[in-house]
């Protein structure tokens, strides 16, 4: 093992997780002691004491596999890494997941050579024996969260304390800047970490003059819809003169870093797809031309990524450690001001190779490996202040997308993972459809490691509720030529084709353009309006189809597929679910109101019959979602109604039909005479009963209470919904069996044709019912058919994810949904609807920038430049040491605990208070109306005649007290005569 030399490899009690022949020189006043026999290079991890190894920090483990778990010495054997796990080439298909990938350190020797063999050594200590410490001398405290040791960061520890440290520079440290403003623009770049630079120059890539080696910082001090040319805002991917064919725009708030690098890495593995697969038609076009076109390998030039974060404060700082892993954003460089004009975003820009995957797991270039990512031209715009989603995509398609004029604008949220080749299957459908505007791909639930996710019912319903929509309604609704929705978490738009209204009108949501808008902003809109907006990616959809004088259509990629999250608890379901029935109907209403627009398109007449038969199906689907909850409820009490009548009294139903009453006949339940006790009947009606009340004690419920601060009351109602979709499951199933029991002597019987029995008033509804039960509108004659000969009892949703070739969720997740299906109906849009006047997406605008520094500038001849202070470049890499570390140390999140506000406590009182009023109240009713005309007349007599034992009494006190009041008149007329 060859030994090397301990320059520049950091003073005593630093642990260096990097290649410590090329890290900058000690600092100052911190001399290496050669003599200290733990500082010794070259030895190999066997040769150490096992006092040594136990000094180490056992939580930074830079890799994945089992056999390194107790080992952090040396990186994996053998001369090139692949992250296939060593499958083959990767034009053969190969798409590594998270469980094949390793976290490695970045070696800043890639590419460089220094007498090392390919120019990189697997033999070469993680760790230097004398220990790393992450804190660059002077920059920051010592008493940083960030300590030595083995630590776990949870959801709730930001560590946003230690990262306002990180802002402040050391002036003593650091040098001293002249930064020329551009139009009064503070524009700078800064040196890259050298690991980062020499990692993304090890490839080869040929990139701009500073791509690589310097990060590119805009402090943006105006409104998105003026960051331009003309004021002298620029990009470094258009002021290269590269043409963007691709903009893929990632959206975040307050999302951790696992969620951040769930996207972000699965993003890059898409890019790499695109252009390095021998089957893509995105590489071989890149290659084909253009103005940096035309060079093999080099497709990346016309991908452009752009992550927008919704404010400083909200921001998961751990995400930016996220960032500055891989070299897109720096700590310290960010001014809040600019002579005195407030930045409203921080723009960083870089292009880079490096990602962390979600386990976290640093994944870095290798020399002559085919495995690698390619160079991504990455913006990372950090707004400022919070202004919500549609602000963030105002800065994407006003401010950074007329630079870059890109082709197609992919829509991502942070926590949606792209799928195998997605990406490219969105851009392929736009590259062969040149009327494409908009088309979404498949949106699926994260079921987890071997689906333990489906243990959880509301996972399980909303995954076969995700999946349903993608087998039957994205599919129709593409065939018609209009997407009513395409969800921002996994989207793509034409880029021409939304300009103009249908960007104008999909921004009038966007609170910051209030003032502008004047009455057509939010401060003008109706509080229906105001819902509408809450669901703005529908209103740009409708706007794009009906376009004047253009023919764009939207559709659906089915083999783009993108995986989230869902809610896990009932709260967190029903808050998501407010915004989104209330925007959707509001949203729906609009759509039909203004559906004349489309007439001033150019879709040809056969487009526009479709469009009509659509605008049938949705005002439709409108009206039965308006009447949900009675028809639910109906359907719930006429059947179990019809069962238990039927069971206890054949003789009466079917109009004496002897077949039918035969099929009825013969329960233990059956009593022709009515003597004895109709119990069933009763626990019929007790049931309607509960179900009423549980209906009235959720609009009780929505009106005034948080459904965080109600879990238990709203777990309870669904568990109630639940056992009432089961029974009326039970009770469906008896009434189908009981229903086609006669079938053989109504055939026999029928002199026409078979078909016409099934489709009679008999049988026909029954058809209907089935199907729609499992998710049909309409019975279909193919249905029918395949019902009569497989003689199965079947709908819709099985028949469509048979011929989808995906049934799977059948098994698994529809059981959980047909349960849970009444809370949908019932909880769910009566919660929305009692909160109408709710039109937040529950965040919150928080300004907390003091710890920034703010830029002033001086006169410098006839310039105006900016003395900034920045980092020598050792203690950028010492900084950035410390920042890897916390990138990649493990996060475990921590579930919030919702403690409930005395507010919370009283309106649960008050909750609790009318419904034992009601509930008691609405037993004694219904128990007076159960009983027999002579208990009711007696019950009458008794509050008549307790009425008028009342009344008297209050007539007894009243003469009482007159007579008290003569007494005392006269006897005080009595006194003033004596005088």
């Amino acid at each position: 093992m060859p030994a090397y030399p301990p320059s520049g490899q950091g003073h005593q009690g630093y642990q260096d997780p990097f290649s410590d022949r090329h890290s900058p020189r000690p600092p100052h006043g911190n001399p290496l002691n050669a003599s200290d026999p733990r500082l010794v290079y070259g030895q190999a991890p066997s040769a150490q004491t096992p006092s040594q190894q136990q000094q180490r920090p056992s939580g930074y483990a830079l890799h994945d596999k089992p056999s390194y778990a107790t080992s952090m010495q040396t990186l994996p054997t053998g001369s090139s890494y692949s992250l296939a796990g060593g499958k083959e080439f990767y034009d053969d298909g190969v798409y590594p997941d998270e469980d094949t990938e390793s976290k490695t350190p970045l070696r800043s020797e890639f590419g460089v050579g220094h007498g090392v063999q390919g120019g990189y050594d697997p033999d070469q200590p993680l760790y230097a024996p004398g220990g790393y410490s992450p804190h660059p001398a002077g920059s920051y405290s010592a008493q940083s969260a960030y300590s030595q040791g083995s630590r776990l960061l949870s959801r709730k520890e930001t560590s946003a304390e230690a990262w306002k440290q990180r802002q402040r520079i050391n002036p003593k440290r650091a040098q001293t800047k002249k930064v020329k403003l551009t139009q009064g623009n503070y524009i700078v770049e800064h040196p890259v970490p050298t690991a980062v630079r020499n990692a993304n120059l090890s490839s080869g890539s040929r990139g701009g003059p500073t791509e690589f080696s310097h990060l590119r910082y805009t402090a943006a001090t105006c409104d998105p819809n003026d960051f331009t040319a003309e004021n002298g805002y620029s990009l470094r991917a258009s002021s290269y003169g590269r043409e963007t064919d691709l903009l893929v725009c990632i959206t975040a708030y307050n999302e951790n870093k696992i969620l951040l690098a769930r996207t972000l890495h699965g993003l890059m593995l898409n890019i790499r797809d695109m252009c390095k697969g021998k089957w893509s038609e995105f590489r071989k076009k890149a290659e084909r031309g253009g103005v940096e076109g035309g060079k093999q390998g080099e497709a990346w030039k016309r991908i452009v990524v752009c992550l927008v974060f919704d404010g400083i404060d909200p921001a998961d700082k751990n995400t930016l450690d996220v960032l500055a892993t891989i070299g897109v954003y720096q700590d310290g460089i960010m001014q809040k001001s600019v002579d005195g004009k407030e930045t409203v975003a921080h723009i960083f820009e870089y292009t880079s190779q490096l990602s962390v995957s979600p386990k976290p797991a640093l994944v870095e270039p290798h020399p002559n490996d085919p495995n690698n990512l390619v160079p991504v031209q990455m913006i990372f715009c950090l707004k400022q202040k919070n202004a919500k989603k549609i602000n963030s995509h105002r800065w994407l398609f006003n401010a950074i997308g007329r630079h870059l004029k890109p082709d197609v604008v992919c829509l991502l949220d942070a926590g949606t993972k792209p799928g195998k080749r997605s990406i490219y299957y969105l851009w392929e459908a736009f590259y062969h459809d040149k009327h494409l505007g908009g088309a979404a791909g498949e949106i699926h639930v994260m079921l987890g490691k071997g689906g333990r996710k489906l243990l959880n019912p509301l996972i399980a319903a909303q995954n076969f509720e995700y999946k349903m929509s993608n087998v039957l309604d994205k599919p129709t609704e593409s065939a018609f030529g209009y997407v009513a929705v395409l969800p921002g978490a996994f989207s793509a738009y034409r880029f021409t084709a939304i300009q103009g209204r249908p960007l104008n009108q999909y921004f009038h949501g966007d609170g910051t353009l209030a003032a502008r808008l004047g009455p057509k902003g939010t401060d003008g809109m109706t509080i229906w309006m105001k819902n509408m907006f809450l669901a703005e990616d529908r209103i740009l959809c409708f706007e794009l189809v009906a376009k004047a004088n253009e023919s764009w259509v939207l559709g659906y990629v089915k083999p783009a597929k993108g995986e989230t999250d869902a809610p896990e608890t009932a709260a967190e379901l029903i808050g998501q679910r407010r915004r989104w029935l209330n925007g959707s109907f509001a949203a729906g209403v609009y759509s039909l109101v203004h559906f004349g627009r489309y007439y001033k398109s150019n879709h040809g007449i056969l487009r526009l019959f479709f469009l009509h038969i659509q605008a049938i199906y949705n005002t439709i689907n409108l009206i039965m979602s308006w009447f949900a909850v009675a028809n639910y409820y109906l359907t719930f009490s006429i059947i179990i109604t019809i069962v238990g009548t039927s069971l206890r009294s054949p003789n009466d139903i079917a109009g004496g039909d002897p077949d039918t009453i035969k099929c009825w006949s013969g329960s233990f339940l059956q009593d022709d005479s009515g003597n004895s006790f109709d119990w069933l009947g009763l626990v019929n009606w007790l049931f309607q009963v509960i179900y009423l009340m549980f209906l009235a004690l959720q609009v009780i419920l929505a009106l005034g209470n948080r459904p965080k601060a109600e879990k238990l009351t709203y777990t309870i109602s669904i568990a109630v919904f639940a056992f009432f979709s089961l029974y009326l499951i039970f009770c469906t199933v008896i009434l189908t069996i009981k229903a086609f029991c006669p079938i053989g002597s109504i055939l026999a019987k029928n002199s026409g044709s078979s078909i016409n029995v099934f489709l009679g008033s008999t049988y026909g509804p029954i058809f209907a019912g089935i199907a729609g039960t499992f998710g049909a509108s309409r019975p279909i004659t193919l249905l029918i058919w395949l019902l009569l000969l497989t003689r199965r009892r079947a709908g819709v949703y099985i028949l469509s994810s048979l011929l989808y070739l995906e049934p799977w969720h059948l098994l698994h997740s529809m059981p959980q949904f047909l349960l849970i299906a009444p809370s949908f109906t019932n909880i769910l849009n009566i919660y929305a609807f009692c909160n109408l006047h709710d039109v937040s997406w529950g965040t919150k605008g928080s300004d907390k920038v003091d710890t920034l520094p703010a830029a002033q500038s001086k006169k410098d001849g006839e310039e105006k430049v900016v003395e900034t202070h920045e980092k020598v470049q050792e203690d950028i890499d010492l900084g950035f040491k410390a920042t890897v570390l916390r990138a990649v140390e493990p996060f475990v999140e921590e579930e919030e605990v919702v403690t409930p506000t005395m507010d919370d406590r009283n309106k649960t009182f008050r909750t609790r208070f009318i419904c034992v009023w009601l509930f008691m109240n609405a037993c004694l009713a219904l128990a007076i109306t159960r009983l027999g005309s002579s208990a009711r007349s007696r019950y009458f007599q008794a509050i008549l005649w307790t009425t008028f034992g009342l009344s008297s009494i209050r007539l007894m006190g009243m003469l009482w007290f007159l007579v008290g009041e003569w007494v005392f008149r006269a006897a005080r007329f009595c006194a003033r005569g004596r005088r």
